[in-house]
Order: structure tokens, then sequence, then C-alpha cells
């Protein structure tokens, strides 16, 4: 689709979530060191192994636009923020995956940030990705975290699609399914790399259903100016760390946390994602992994939901589900 993108996603600010700086990759590195001496503490695994046993694999439905066809059942698994490395093993990896091949996806969508702080780290995917056999195959974006040694990821991405994952790094491809089709496409990092979302939607048809993948999910700011169906991010971890139901560290200027946003008639939803950084710990904050099913639309015939009814049931089941308002303004 041409003449997209009308405006630009801001560039998050602050000293945990803007762009690095010479001076800030040295902390993050040390950062990074800090977090591998945790990993060789036992406690540290025993404790990450207790967050996974309350992994949620949240139930969600995509409603499709008036006039889309087919697609009806589609099933989309979205895996953000594994950060493998950090308290994840091959084995850890192995038992997650096959819990995420047991919902039967017809996709398997990875929202970044697969590593931690080392990019050997992408090699303990090896194993556990043969598990995944989706229909119509695994694609991923990358995330800041995968960017950590800078904005060359070629082997990151050469040993992704070698194990048979097509990166969407700015690239689209259609999905068919059902007699109708989708635009599936992905834009790279908003602070570490160079999201282009006129060239991910190149290729789209007119009015065809869109579904975008953005690691960091202030990039909604963008994409929901061209008529995006749905974006899906992570990237926050939720908060990870949520006291009094409030996150002291914020990754988002708009206040995307966690949960369902619309805009212009486009939905966000942003993932809890897997994994963890630093510490080993989850609070209010549980590991998620959506799986969305695409719907087609209610027929026109239908009855209209009247002011004030309740959402549908599936919205309903998403945890974060109060968080669905339009998105704050620039601060």
């Amino acid at each position: 689709m041409d003449g997209v993108a009308p405006r630009r996603a801001p560039m998050p600010r602050g000293p945990l979530s803007g762009r690095r700086t010479p001076l800030r990759r040295a902390l993050a590195m040390l950062c990074g060191a800090g977090n591998r001496l945790l990993d060789h503490l036992p406690g540290s695994h025993w404790l990450h192994r207790r967050i996974h046993r309350r992994l949620e694999f949240t139930a969600l439905d995509l409603p499709l636009r008036p006039g889309a066809i087919g697609l009806d059942g589609l099933r989309i698994a979205f895996i953000s923020d594994v950060h493998a490395g950090s308290f994840l093993g091959v084995d850890d990896l192995t038992r997650l995956f096959e819990r995420v091949q047991a919902t039967a996806p017809d996709l398997v969508l990875f929202g970044g940030d697969l590593i931690n702080t080392r990019e050997r780290e992408i090699l303990l995917f090896e194993r556990p990705l043969q598990v995944l056999r989706p229909r119509y195959g695994m694609f991923a974006v990358p995330g800041n975290h995968d960017h950590f040694f800078g904005p060359d990821i070629g082997l990151w991405r050469a040993f992704l699609e070698r194990c048979g994952v097509r990166v969407l790094d700015n690239a689209g491809v259609r999905i068919a399914h059902g007699g109708g089709s989708l635009w599936l496409c992905g834009v790279d990092d908003l602070t570490e790399g160079a999201p282009d979302l006129a060239r991910a939607l190149h290729g789209r048809r007119e009015q065809e259903p869109a579904i975008l993948l953005s690691h960091h999910p202030d990039f909604f700011f963008e994409a929901a100016a061209v008529d995006v169906d749905l974006q899906l991010s992570g990237h926050t971890h939720g908060g990870q760390i949520r006291l009094g139901g409030v996150a002291p560290i914020h990754h988002s200027r708009f206040g995307y946390e966690r949960g369902w946003f619309v805009a212009n008639g486009c939905k966000l939803y942003v993932g809890r994602g897997v994994g963890v950084t630093v510490l080993p710990l989850r609070i209010d904050a549980a590991p998620e992994i959506p799986i969305v099913t695409v719907r087609n639309p209610v027929p026109a015939a239908a009855p209209r939901m009247r002011s004030g009814a309740a959402v549908p049931a599936a919205m309903l089941a998403a945890p974060d589900a109060d968080q669905s308002a339009h998105p704050a303004p620039l601060p």
C-alpha cells in the first residue's frame, strides 16, 4: 500500500526506554553482566520455574472489518519477550513450545526480544523450534534486546530463517485461509532499529485485513493512522513488577502497558510476554501467550450492540481489558 504513514511514532524517552547512547549501552552491558551472574544462582532458576507455572494462554477474538471474507477461525499464537539465556535454557524453551503447539496454532508469531544480552543465546532455540509446526509458518520481528550489540542483526536473522522462522523486518507476506487473505507484516524495533511501515505494508491489497508485529507498543501511534486492523506488541512485560497495581518502571509514553487499546477503529494488544529481565521475578504481571482467533464480521442484518451493552466475552477474558481505552495524548 502506497502513501502510508502520514505521521511518525515518537521516539520513547527516559533512562530505560529511549534510544541508547554509547554510555547507556555500556551501562546496559554492565546490567547484562549482573543478570548473567544471577543466572548462575540455583535459586534464580527455581523462582523462574514458579513464574512459568502461572503462564496464561489468553484467548482473544479479532472481529474483522465489514466486507471481509474467509479467515474465520484462523488461530495465531503470539510469543514475545522470551529473553532466552536469562533463567531459560533449551529444556525450558522446549517445554514452553510444546505447550504452544498443543493449542494447534495456524501461525506462530514472535514479537521480539527472543534473546537477552548475548548473541549466542539465539542458538538455544534450535531444538525448541522443531517442536512448533503451525500450518502457515512462523514469523518474527526483532526487539531492542535482539539489537543488543548494535543494528546489524544479520546472524540473528540468518539463524531464525535457517530454523524455519521468516523475519518480517519492515516486510510483509500474504496469508490465505478459508477463501480469504490477510496481510501479515512486521517492523523493526522502534528504539534500536529503523521501523518503516510503508515498506511493511507494501503489497497489501485495498481493504485487505492487516496484522502488524511491532515489538514496541508505541508504534501504534503510527499504525492506527493507516487502517491496520491489529498490532501485536510486547516489550513492557506488563510492568513485570507491579506494586499496588502500579508498575514503577514504564516503557510506553502512551500508557500502553498491557491488554487492549483502540484508536481510529484499529486495535492494539500488548502482551505481557514470557520471560524476565534483570530479576527472576514477576509480581501482578503473570507471563502470557495470547492466542488470537480471527472472526468474520457480524452480518449486516444482525442487531447492533446498544450503547452501554456488554463487550464480547473474549475481550472480557483478557486479564487487562480495563485498559481498552483510547490512547493518551502525547506528553
